[in-house]
């Protein structure tokens, strides 16, 4: 919109503005309308105040005015300046560079014409030196066929003449210039029946080389398949001919055990297999440079697909006939039907186990259910299930060091850069191969059910011959074995036959039986072997308090502990065992001969992909599981030894140490007393030292015997019961005595509580003062100086802590502290 003097709105100052906004939504008053004076007043009023408002913006418009003619005719000079500049550009254009421009054109045409007629000239020079190679082959190649019979040199033209584009083979140039009177046919035709006629003489003459069993012609005529054109033709026989030593050489190592025993003993079906694979590695491994040489990069993995098949025949030959020889599907069956009678019944209530198969040590063992138990071990045959177990895991460990070598030798070439490691995948021809199957079928699932039994029939046997160490006592005179820790047969048993099937299935280096067996052994060792020494603990070894005030029974005792180190033990020893196997570093290798499985890192025994991780995980969890299940039954038992066989000891021995203690001696009764203790000869110790002495020799009768027998983890563990025991019994002594010291009292009751601390943390246990935090702080307050005590009071009023104590008692507790010195 424009006013009247031609202005947009928009170029306005802001007041200006404003006002025309005013008077655009102002309501209009009619003074006709008007009806009052008082309207007629308002309607005057708008009148004026519109006059007012459009003269200031007519002497705005007349101020802005001037400013805009100066910038008008200032932008005018600027145009005149601005047209001379573009009619001299406009000149020079014309003048100079027009001529320049017309010439380069005529230049950049002329030399693109040059160009394609260069061009047009080498592509020409090109297609006549092709005609002419072309010529030269087809007149060498029929040459070389006739008369000379030189198959080389026609198979080298013929591969020459492969090179040749077939735009140029079968242009008209070409079947007009290369046809003679001698070959009178076409370039291509030519070409066509001369590979066609040697691929059948090729054939005919490798398969009579194979026959005769002539390496070197073998190798003659393989290498000139490429050159014709037919390397698929090439490959396939080649494959066929491999196929037929394979299977030749594993029948003859299958036949080599018919005449006596050797099918029955040994591992002879395993070695049978293993060198199936290894005959296959060694054809792949001497044989893969030529097929690579000769027919290009990765042409090997179609010779080791057609080789794959025949190793799926034989090794299935094989499979089958050791199953068969070992009886396989029988014994499975008779494994499955294991009652496991002993283990049943050493779960059942007491009542019910009467009745059958007897407990170790039950005067009943040579009885009728004993020879029910014999009847059904001999169903079952350790001995050949032992020895079937580790002919299987021969076989597993081959095909899985066969599977491995095979996977990279088919690994395709990586885009990473050099020195990353690249996961080793399992090829397709592996893992659709019925071998694969049929070692999953006929080898690793046996393995897993066999595995179970053994390690469940072991775990039952070892505690059917269960037996106590012998010579063991709580009294502290009697000497003790030697042979520490002191833990029944059972546990070496078991740990023996887990770390064995540990490395046998490590041995098998498949990632699937470690998957199933690890947690069965997991399983068994938390059922069977922890649930049978938790069985004897709660019904034959508790050592419960039989008769109102006395003590359970000493071998009740002994045996109790015993059975706390089994699985101390047991779990040290998992632990070792699966840390043996997880650690990597070579000084571990080298440590165990580096011939063993245990020497051997996971990386090198599970290579493909990231199974290594996986059993290195299926491992931990069993060390875990273990410590799990353990840890919470040796807590317990701690709390049972500890609370029938130590504390209703720990309170007399406390009343005996405190029994003569007087903290309200004076001086002078002090050193009487310390004269009468010289002058008896010794027998009575001094008042300083008479807690220290009697509280370290009943410490002593208490924890000695025991630490004799349990473990030093064990006993550690029982240590910190008792402490945190003892530490709330000394607080409550040392309160008890509010009101009964005087300064020098306290003083030896600090010092006699520190010399109990000091007795029981004795060999560097310093941890365990913890427990005695409380009582040490309540001395501390007790026995400070009056200016002491004051500024502790003021600071805990304050809310201040002192600097470098964390108490474990309030405020309230340290003014009852300071409460009981009588000042």
């Amino acid at each position: 919109m424009r006013d009247t003097n031609g202005l947009s709105r928009h170029y306005l100052p802001g007041q200006l503005q404003i006002d025309l906004d005013k008077d655009a939504i102002s309501p209009s008053v009619d003074i006709c309308q008007a009806k009052s004076i008082a309207e007629i007043r308002a309607s005057l009023s708008h009148l004026s105040e519109k006059e007012a408002s459009v003269t200031a913006r007519l002497n705005n418009l007349i101020t802005f005015q001037k400013d805009l003619t100066r910038e008008l005719g200032r932008l005018d000079l600027l145009r005149a300046q601005i047209g001379s500049q573009a009619v001299a550009t406009r000149l020079i254009s014309n003048g100079i560079l027009s001529g320049a421009g017309s010439t380069a054109m005529r230049i950049s045409g002329a030399v693109k014409r040059l160009d394609l007629e260069q061009a047009r000239v080498r592509s020409t020079l090109d297609v006549v030196e092709q005609v002419a190679e072309l010529k030269a082959c087809v007149l060498g190649v029929t040459g070389s066929m006739g008369a000379p019979q030189d198959w080389e040199t026609a198979a080298g033209y013929l591969n020459r003449a492969s090179k040749i584009p077939k735009e140029t083979v079968n242009g008209s140039f070409a079947e007009e210039m290369v046809p003679t009177a001698e070959v009178p046919d076409p370039p291509n035709v030519t070409l066509d029946h001369a590979a066609e006629s040697l691929r059948g003489l090729f054939l005919r003459e490798f398969g009579k080389a194979a026959q005769e069993g002539n390496g070197g012609k073998v190798t003659r005529f393989f290498k000139l398949f490429p050159l014709i054109g037919k390397p698929e033709v090439g490959l396939d026989v080649y494959g066929r001919y491999v196929c037929q030593g394979v299977a030749s050489r594993a029948r003859a190592n299958l036949n080599a055990g018919t005449g006596g025993n050797q099918r029955r003993e040994g591992f002879f079906y395993a070695n049978a297999l293993t060198k199936l694979f290894e005959h296959i590695a060694q054809i792949v491994e001497h044989h893969g440079g030529l097929v690579e040489r000769h027919y290009g990069a990765g042409r090997m993995v179609k010779v080791i697909e057609r080789l794959q098949l025949e190793v799926d025949v034989q090794a299935g030959i094989i499979l089958d006939t050791w199953s068969d020889e070992r009886s396989l599907d029988r014994r499975l069956t008779d494994i499955r039907s294991y009652a496991f009678t002993f283990l049943v019944q050493s779960f059942l209530p007491a009542q019910l186990a009467r009745s059958g198969t007897p407990r170790a040590g039950s005067p009943a063992k040579r009885g009728a259910a004993v020879d029910s138990q014999v009847r059904e071990d001999e169903g079952v045959d350790m001995k050949e299930v032992d020895a079937i177990l580790s002919e299987i895991a021969i076989m597993l460990g081959r095909w899985s060091l066969y599977s491995s070598f095979i996977a990279a030798k088919c690994k395709e070439p990586s885009s990473e850069p050099e020195g990353v490691d690249q996961d080793l995948l399992v090829p397709s021809l592996l893992a659709n191969s019925s071998l694969n199957r049929k070692v999953a079928d006929s080898l690793a699932i046996p393995f897993n059910v066999m595995t179970t039994f053994f390690f469940r029939r072991s775990v039952e046997k070892a505690f059917q011959l269960d037996e106590q160490p012998s010579d063991l006592s709580l009294n502290s005179k009697q000497p003790l074995p030697s042979n520490q820790p002191y833990i029944t047969s059972a546990v070496d048993d078991v740990m023996y036959i887990v770390n064995q099937i540990v490395e046998r299935s490590l041995a098998t280096s498949q990632k699937d039986v470690i998957s199933s067996v690890i947690p069965t052994l997991a399983r068994v060792l938390g059922s069977d072997f922890i649930g049978m020494i938790q069985r004897k603990m709660r019904d034959e070894s508790y050592p419960k308090i039989t008769v109102q005030g006395a003590p359970p029974g000493e071998q009740t005792i002994v045996s109790f502990l015993v059975l706390i180190n089994n699985l101390d033990v047991a779990t040290d020893y998992v632990k070792r065992i699966v840390q043996s196997r997880v650690e990597t570093e070579p000084a571990a290798a080298s440590a165990n001969g580096g011939g063993s499985v245990s020497s051997r890192s996971l990386t090198a025994l599970f290579p493909l992909n990231r199974d290594a991780m996986i059993v290195g995980n299926a491992l931990r969890s069993l060390q875990g599981s273990l410590e799990g299940k353990t840890s919470d039954l040796i807590s317990d038992g701690i709390f049972v030894v500890f609370k029938n066989v130590i504390k209703p000891r720990l309170r007399p021995i406390l009343a005996d140490a405190f029994r003569d203690a007087d903290y309200q001696m004076t001086q002078e009764e002090l050193e009487e007393t310390y004269r009468d203790a010289e002058s008896d000869d010794g027998n009575r110790s001094p008042p300083d030292n008479a807690v220290q002495y009697h509280f370290q020799r009943g410490w002593e009768i208490l924890t000695k015997p025991v630490m004799r027998l349990l473990t030093e983890r064990n006993y550690e563990r029982l240590l910190a019961t008792i402490i945190s025991y003892l530490g709330e019994v000394l607080e409550k002594r040392i309160w008890s005595y509010h009101g009964r010291l005087d300064e020098l009292g306290a003083v030896r009751l600090e010092r006699d509580i520190a010399s109990i601390v000091r007795i029981v943390v004795s060999g560097g246990r310093y941890g365990l003062r913890n427990a005695f935090a409380r009582c040490m702080q309540i001395c501390l307050v007790m026995n400070m100086e009056k200016d002491e005590g004051e500024e502790l009071q003021a600071a805990s009023t304050a809310g201040a802590e002192e600097e470098g104590v964390e108490w474990k008692i309030d405020d309230e507790e340290r003014t009852r502290a300071r409460a009981m010195v009588r000042r």
